[in-house]
């Protein structure tokens, strides 16, 4: 007898809970780490007497936590190297201004500024809101097609396991104090689209298992055989993405760092509730449904 999902619901779901429930605590209290892409920042134009790569200035940018600045050279050609840096990063004071430079010349040589200045948010609250209102949006299609492919319950079963995915990323990175950018937004993006085709996958088990029930089976029953039947292939395609994710992670750049991190928690979170939030939903709310119809049924006319 294989473990039953559907029996241990209300552990999955205390499990899930618990975590939001953290998150939204952390997002209450000291909400996010807003990178600059959010608040605007400073940006820094310098021209060094020798060619620098953007290894060279990152490592430098690392001694005053800046390493997850924005470094570009400017070059005429493709060059790991070039004397020209554009360097933005969160709002600097003058004296704050004046220590990175400092830190500049001692480990890369003279250089002239060319320029610094105070630049504005690249997301400002307008698209936000545009990008938010398109995340629900999205929601309310997928809610639509799911609902005419399969059913209703399936589609708001799906959706909540999405709105579970989004919050756990979100709580997590409010705890580590991990800073958000324009790359987080793509990658909460990329969480939903995984996620809600995980669920897919499972929905269409119980949908074609439904219609081929076995004899004395439950409803519960029916819909632990669909997800141990589906449990193979979402355990290989998780390990795939987080093996490349990982890479990504830990062999990649400092740029890609909170991307391919936001990646990694929300493709578990979306394994997660995939199995064990979204199946057990639904079964609460259909036997739900057959409960006040079998009430209706015996009422005396």
């Amino acid at each position: 007898m294989k473990f039953s999902i559907i029996e241990r619901k209300n552990w999955f779901f205390a499990f899930s809970l618990l975590m939001i429930l953290a998150g939204l605590a952390s997002l209450a209290t000291q909400g996010l780490n807003l990178g600059i892409d959010f608040t605007g920042g400073t940006l820094i134009d310098l021209k060094f007497a020798k060619p620098v790569s953007v290894a060279e200035v990152r490592d430098v940018l690392k001694d005053y936590k800046l390493e997850n600045s924005v470094v570009q050279l400017a070059a005429t050609e493709k060059t790991d190297v070039a004397p020209n840096v554009l360097i933005r990063t969160h709002v600097l004071s003058e004296a704050e201004r004046k220590t990175v430079l400092e830190g500049f010349t001692a480990k890369l040589g003279k250089f002239d500024i060319m320029r610094i200045e105070k630049v504005g948010a690249t997301i400002g609250s307008e698209l936000t809101r545009e990008a938010i209102i398109a995340l629900l949006l999205s929601w309310l299609m997928m809610i639509a097609y799911i609902s005419y492919r399969f059913e209703f319950r399936f589609g708001v079963a799906g959706i909540l396991s999405l709105v579970h995915d989004v919050l756990i990323v979100l709580g997590v990175f409010s705890i580590l104090r991990k800073e958000i950018d324009a790359s987080f937004v793509a990658a909460l993006l990329t969480i939903v689209g995984y996620s809600i085709n995980d669920t897919i996958v499972i929905f269409d088990r119980i949908r074609e298992n439904l219609k081929t029930m076995k004899k004395g089976e439950t409803l519960p029953e029916m819909v632990d055989r669909s997800i141990w039947q589906t449990m193979t292939r979402s355990i290989y395609t998780v390990l795939t993405v987080l093996f490349a994710t990982g890479s990504l992670y830990f062999l990649g750049g400092e740029t890609t760092k909170n991307f391919s991190l936001a990646l990694l928690i929300g493709f578990v979170s979306g394994t997660y509730s995939s199995i064990f939030n979204a199946s057990p939903i639904w079964v609460l709310w259909k036997q739900r449904d057959e409960r006040k119809r079998l009430e209706h049924k015996m009422k005396p006319a």
